[in-house]
């Protein structure tokens, strides 16, 4: 898709984990991490585990200072959107070049962590949580 600003290509992908949604853009440009309109580091609260999280992707393929990456992050907490932004980031940078795919998949970044919060059932308090028994 073509940015008619500036005159640039910009690639897209999308990521979800838990009740995050990370809607992933990437830009040729000097390796900037803008989430939610702050610069990334900030956003993930200067954690360098969710900050390495998040560029895995580019990290593997070497394209560290290559794109610049604007996301919008909703849903879920720090973790689960810094697992989106990856999936989704992962996704964006196979739709550049079809060649990435194939070193993506062997980490297995390209697969969707389909763990999600248990629904409630009835008769008991939580998910599983059964209310105390009593034999007498």
């Amino acid at each position: 898709m073509l940015n008619p600003q500036q005159n640039k290509v910009i690639y897209s992908g999308t990521g979800r984990r838990k009740m995050s949604i990370a809607r992933v853009q990437i830009i040729p440009g000097s390796g900037k991490l803008i989430i939610n309109g702050l610069p990334g580091e900030s956003y993930l609260q200067f954690s360098p585990n969710y900050l390495r999280i998040s560029c895995t992707p580019l990290n593997i393929l070497g394209l560290n200072k290559e794109y610049d990456i604007y996301v919008k992050a909703e849903g879920g907490g720090l973790t689960g959107q810094a697992d989106a932004i990856r999936l989704g980031l992962a996704r964006a940078l196979c739709s550049i070049n079809p060649e990435n795919r194939l070193m993506l998949k062997s980490e297995g970044l390209l697969s969707r962590d389909a763990r999600i919060k248990e629904r409630k059932k009835y008769g008991l308090r939580k998910a599983r949580k059964a209310p105390q028994y009593s034999k007498r």
